[in-house]
């Protein structure tokens, strides 16, 4: 897979990041451990993680994730090499992970990173993102508390997730003139269905500034691998409730485009679906989550399809 640089962070990545939300949940230890070997001898090197990861599956508390990939960083899977200046490790901070455990004041953000670090086993951070805005911090504090942990190598670079244009306008142009560090990422929902909140505002801010986006949910939570096309196939997987908001007249046109593009390109649709978010300019990897080899080599395979104008606006037109 070709690297992209992500902002200016100094990272390259390739061009599709790997969801750790499932280690822990959907996949074992020993599944994610497989899981990883194969996307790093594929040619990824983005592990995208949170420290909240998985607290919501029964018996979970938070941090499961992370201490799934500091294994596997330390003892699991191929023993070639260094794996760590392999992979690019990008975590978040600011959900909710205990009681008065949330936020981004610079005391939840020193401590958790040392947690952090704890779990993953590793002596930095190379991307340490705000999971999301905290209205209750002043911005100064944040980004104060981001420069102590660049300033004592502990963190590489800062990134911003579900964060609203202006906000991170606002932490962006703030950076600059106290000479804080500044984001180099957003993380925002995005996919074929859920277009207008990132295109209206996002997009543009991000592609001004130079800030690299790395989208999550670049499926839908699977809607867009057309396997859930009725109420009757929601009970297919875990994550089908998530998916009925989808099922309408739109995610049904959005689905037919998909099916057309797939069958001319002798591909799949969540190939086809992911290809369209990697040759938009704003783009720099999705962030997609597998829990088997199967479905991870899809996901791989889809680095490798390029569309052509044509499909492209097929695609643009049914989602508008």
């Amino acid at each position: 897979m070709q690297k992209r640089k992500l902002g200016n962070s100094g990272l390259e990545i390739a061009p599709l990041a790997f969801g750790g939300n499932v280690f822990g949940w959907t996949a074992n230890e020993a599944t994610s451990f497989e899981l990883l070997d194969a996307f790093v001898a594929a040619g990824g090197n983005l592990i995208d993680t949170a420290d909240v990861y998985s607290r919501w599956a029964p018996g979970n508390t938070g941090g499961e994730s992370e201490t799934i990939i500091g294994n596997w960083l330390k003892r699991g899977g191929s023993r070639s090499g260094d794996k760590r200046e392999k992979v690019v490790i990008a975590t978040k901070v600011g959900l909710e992970i205990g009681p008065d455990r949330k936020g981004l004041s610079k005391a939840h953000i020193l401590r958790s990173a040392e947690e952090s670090l704890k779990r993953l086993q590793t002596d930095y951070i190379d991307l340490y993102q705000s999971h999301a805005e905290d209205n209750t911090t002043p911005l100064e504090e944040t980004l104060e508390a981001y420069a102590q942990l660049i300033r004592q190598g502990k963190v590489r670079a800062i990134g911003a997730s579900n964060y609203s244009a202006e906000q991170l306008r606002k932490a962006i142009e703030l950076g600059a003139q106290r000479g804080y560090p500044g984001y180099q990422s957003l993380q925002p929902q995005y996919n074929l269905y859920n277009r207008a909140e990132f295109e209206n505002e996002l997009e543009p801010l991000c592609l001004e500034m130079n800030i690299g986006v790395i989208n999550y949910y670049p499926l839908a939570s699977g809607f867009l691998t057309g396997k859930y096309r009725s109420d009757a196939d929601l009970g297919k997987s875990a994550r089908g409730q998530g998916v009925k908001k989808y099922l309408d007249e739109r995610g049904f046109r959005i689905l037919r485009a998909l099916d057309e593009v797939a069958q001319s390109h002798r591909s799949t649709p969540a190939k086809v679906a992911l290809a369209w978010l990697m040759a938009r300019p704003s783009i720099t990897a999705p962030i997609a989550s597998a829990t088997n080899l199967a479905q991870l080599s899809e996901l791989i395979e889809a680095t490798r399809l390029k569309l052509d104008n044509g499909s492209i606006e097929t695609l643009n037109r049914a989602s508008a």
